[in-house]
Order: C-alpha cells, then structure tokens, then sequence
C-alpha cells in the first residue's frame, strides 16, 4: 500500500497485496447523495445533476467518482479537480503502480456506528462520520469542527486528542492495512481514470515504459481530458433524457426547461447532510495555512458555516481570501469584535 506525500508515492505497507495509493482527503469531497434509481448505470447518469448544487466547481471540471451503498438508495460519491486526479494518476506511473486504486485517506478509519472516528497525526486529523462520509482537517479546526456538529461521539485513533474532546474519546486498536483496504467503500479510479489491468511485460521494458509515462502523463492525460469534456455535455444529455424517459415517463423530455424539471425531480440535501460537505471544502482550503490560524468558534445554520478564527500573523485576511478564491469556496473574510477573523462560508 502506497500514499501520496510531498507530490509523490511512498510505500507505507509492503505486506499488504492490493496496490492501492492512497490520497489526501483535503484535496476530495465525500458526499452522501441520494439516487433512487435501479441500477448503476442510471445512478452515474444521474450522478452529476444530484450533486451540481452541492460542489463550488463547475460540473465539467471535477471527476465524480459512485462509491457503495451506505443508507437506503444513499451512495458514497467522492469529487475531485480534473486537475488534482490527472497529478495522482502521473505520481501513480512514476512510481510504478499505474493499476493502483486511488482511495481518499478518512475512509482507512473504520465506519463508526455512532459520531465519528477520528485519527490524529502530524498536525492533521483524519475523520470518519456515522453517515458514511469523511474528510481532513487542519488540527487546529477540530475541536470548533467537532462542536459545530454537536458534539458527536468520538473513536480515537492515533495521536491523543485535543484536550477539550478528551473525555469523550474512547480509544479502538486500528484493523490491519489489508482488512481496511478490502473494505473500502469507493475507488477514484473510475471513468476515464479507471485502472489499467494489463500485465507489465520485462522488467527492462518496464522500466522504460514508467521513465516514458512519467514524462508523458501530463501531456497524454491532458489531451484525454479535453476530448472528454467536449463531449461530455452531449452524452450526458441523451444518457439524461434516455433516464428520463425510463423512471418518469410524464415529465416531457424536451424544451428549454428541461433541466429545471429535472432538477424538480432529485432530492434536495438538507441539515446535517450540507454541514460535512461544507465543512470539507473550508478545511480543504485552509489546509495550507495550518497552525497559523487558530479557529476559536464555529457555528453552521442554513447553509453558511461561520468560523471565529485569530492569527498571530499580519496580512492573514489576505491569506485567506485568496485560499478561498483558489479553492472556490465561496467565502467573505472581516474583521471581528477583540481583533479576530471572521470567515463565512456558504453552501449551495
């Protein structure tokens, strides 16, 4: 089993089989989307217009990923940048493991029944919720996170946690590397980016062929992504209207409004199903700053998370307002009462 540290793969359990990478969760959106339809084929049909409100991208610039089933006609989908995959596949190829699943890091904890896992290390926090989603987040933001959320029930993993979950955290042996992976509910690698299952012939020939797919990746991968984003919209049209026609044989398949009936059509996430989601992407942002923002409050209501947040740091509101606009977060940064920030992030 591999992980991707310092833009690149390193071995982090040789004695585990399956080739498996592992990613950083900051960089993925776990969501738990409802799809009430019969079969995958339909549900991947449907998958972008359930989830098109909930991501700040536009639909065609991220990778939508169908996990498991983890509620009744729920399902585990997993976002990220076209961008973000295309570097994971070339790490992959550089170093040799190109047939590698690519599973998000959160979802190595074990699935609570109840509140969250959560694991510690390294200034970061890796957290696993009862609903089947997952995400990172600075260490700095978790315990404002984890009250934000009311107070869920915590499994401790790893590192001790901040003093102020302490006495709620009971502590769980980790499952080997191999019985986590086996019970991975979702793999990245799907659609375009799905796994090669050839065979590598010599050892000679397959040297070189790694040395030529480490130079290539980006370029190959590159002009694989524009062909498919040219044709996306056509496809993912008639796929659409063939769904259509098939589940609701009264909604009119044509006309300018025909997304809008469409949309009429698909559950609407609500509460607690936008906090997680919400809270990933602010965390993804943030990420980069680290122990230099420390997050004293937050508070999630409607659809905008309100995070209190002090910094030693001059210039800090800058920081943050262009981490937000290169994550495309929607986010307003102002000063607050007794010389803290304000930020307030918004969902769909």
């Amino acid at each position: 089993m591999w992980a991707v540290a310092g833009g690149k793969a390193i071995l982090v359990d040789a004695t585990v089989a399956a080739t498996t990478l592992l990613v950083p969760s900051e960089s993925v959106l776990l969501l738990a989307v409802d799809l009430p339809l019969p079969n995958r084929a339909k549900r991947l049909a449907a998958l972008p217009f359930a989830v098109e409100d909930r991501i700040a991208d536009p639909i065609d610039a991220v990778h939508l990923a169908l996990g498991d089933a983890i509620g009744d006609r729920r399902y585990l989908v997993a976002v990220v940048r076209h961008g973000v995959m295309s570097e994971w596949v070339a790490i992959a190829d550089a170093a040799g493991i190109g047939a590698a699943a690519f599973v998000p890091d959160a979802l190595m904890l074990p699935a609570p029944v109840d509140g969250w896992s959560v694991e510690v290390s390294g200034g970061r926090a890796l957290v696993r919720a009862a609903g089947g989603t997952g995400f990172a987040i600075p260490l700095p933001m978790l315990v404002a996170a984890w009250e934000a959320a009311g107070r869920p029930v915590v499994q401790a993993l790893g590192e001790p946690l901040p003093e102020a979950m302490a006495g709620d955290g009971a502590a769980f042996p980790p499952a080997p590397f191999s019985d986590r992976i086996a019970a991975a509910p979702i793999d990245l690698r799907q659609g375009v980016y799905a796994r090669r299952r050839t065979a590598w012939p010599s050892t000679t020939r397959k040297v070189a062929m790694i040395l030529g797919l480490a130079a290539l990746a980006h370029g190959v991968i590159a002009v694989a992504d524009t062909l498919m984003l040219e044709r996306i919209a056509a496809r993912r049209q008639a796929a659409l209207q063939q769904l259509v026609a098939t589940t609701a044989p009264s909604v009119p398949t044509g006309g300018d409004d025909f997304m809008v009936r469409v949309a009429d059509l698909l559950p609407r996430p609500t509460g607690s199903n936008r906090f997680v989601p919400l809270l990933s992407r602010v965390a993804g942002a943030l990420s980069p700053i680290g122990p230099a923002l420390v997050v004293n409050r937050m508070d999630f209501e409607g659809n905008a998370l309100t995070l209190d947040c002090q910094s030693p740091e001059t210039g800090m509101a800058d920081r943050l307002r262009a981490a937000f606009s290169a994550a495309g977060v929607a986010a307003q940064v102002s000063a607050a009462p007794g010389g803290t920030l304000r930020i307030v992030a918004r969902g769909a």
